[in-house]
Order: C-alpha cells, then structure tokens, then sequence
C-alpha cells in the first residue's frame, strides 16, 4: 500500500450533522489538513434532522450532534452558528437562519436585518458572529469547539463570496464584507475557522 493510501485509511470519518452544502464545503477545506474525512448526511437518508428549537448555538449543536450519534456508529461533528447584533439584544442569534422567515433564503434574512437597522450609525452596528460545534459519539457528546468573529453590519450588501450574512458582516480590523474576502483570508478570521482549527488539534492531541 502507497503512503498516500496509508494516510487515507488512518483518517477518521466524521460525520458532518448537516444537509448544508456551503457548510459542508467550507469545513472540508478548514480541516483538509487534519486526519479528518467528513461526509454529510446526504450519505444517510434516514437520519432525519431535529428540530432547532434550543435557546443557545450550544444547546443546537448538541441535540444535533447527540441525535445522530444515536442512529450510527461514527462519531458525529454538529455545528450552530449565526449573527448577534449587539443593537438588537444579541439578535437575530439562533434564529440566523430562519430570521426572514423557515422558507427564506439568505438575501432575506440580509434585507431584513438591514431593514431593522436602517441608518443607525457606525458604532451602533456591532455584531459579531459565532459558533458551536459539538462533536459526540453513541449518544454522548464528546467534545465543544467554540470560534467567535467580532465586526459590524455594512450598510448595504457587496461581496459575492461565502453565504449567509457575509455579505454584509465586516469583520474587524476590515473595510471589506466576510462575502469580499478570499476563501483564505475569510477561513483565517471567521467563527468556523476558528473552531474548526480547535477541533483539529483536538483530534491531533487524541489519536
């Protein structure tokens, strides 16, 4: 067997608790140089997803991640994210994704949130966007990854990179949206990255 094959099989398949392509995508490219192989669950049909109902991006993550370890063998990674308006109260929160409405899609929840924020200034636009992976095994969670990205709201969209609100989240210490920056220097600052580079060591410190 090739070293290359040898490294193949001595990798650990996760599976990813999501049907979210752009998330999917974005986390095999954060962990691509970690002994991780990630498959989603468009792999498993019958593992359906639960219901988002929790009060925190942990408790989410956790009854995601805690859900489907029951119905499989492999260990399960399951992540929560989302936007916190510091003038807003913290929202939209866990509601991120569903703020427009269950059947809108990102553009919405962008137009909507700018809606609410109209001309509010500069300094009253902070937001900061953050993440929870759980990472759980036979029904029990094994592990929390955390990553926060402070910044504020622009005040229109620009950028066709990334999704979700990163058309209009400047992240700080940048004059450009999350959707302007390239993939690398996106995955350097953000949330996901940031707790995806934490679950990374974690698995390196563990095998």
């Amino acid at each position: 067997m090739t070293s290359e094959g040898q490294a193949r099989q001595s990798r650990l398949t996760l599976l990813l608790a999501t049907r979210n392509g752009h998330k999917v995508r974005e986390l095999r490219y954060l962990l691509r140089d970690s002994p991780v192989r990630l498959i989603s669950l468009e792999h498993f049909p019958g593992i359906r997803p639960v219901k988002e109902d929790g009060a925190t991006f942990e408790a989410n993550a956790v009854k995601k991640a805690v859900a489907a370890s029951r119905r499989t063998i492999l260990p399960v990674l399951a992540e929560d994210s989302g936007i916190e308006v510091r003038a807003l109260g913290g929202q939209p929160g866990v509601r991120s994704a569903r703020f427009a409405g269950p059947d809108q899609d990102g553009a919405a929840n962008n137009a909507k949130l700018l809606g609410i924020l109209g001309n509010v200034p500069g300094r009253r636009r902070q937001a900061r966007y953050a993440c929870v992976m759980a990472l759980a095994a036979g029904g029990r969670v094994a592990r929390i990854f955390r990553g926060t990205c402070a910044g504020s709201i622009a005040l229109r969209p620009a950028g066709r990179g990334g999704f979700g609100y990163d058309p209009i989240f400047v992240p700080r210490g940048y004059r450009k949206t999350m959707a302007q920056l390239s993939s690398g220097e996106k995955n350097r600052v953000s949330h996901r990255g940031q707790a995806a580079r934490r679950l990374a060591r974690w698995l390196r410190s563990a095998r």
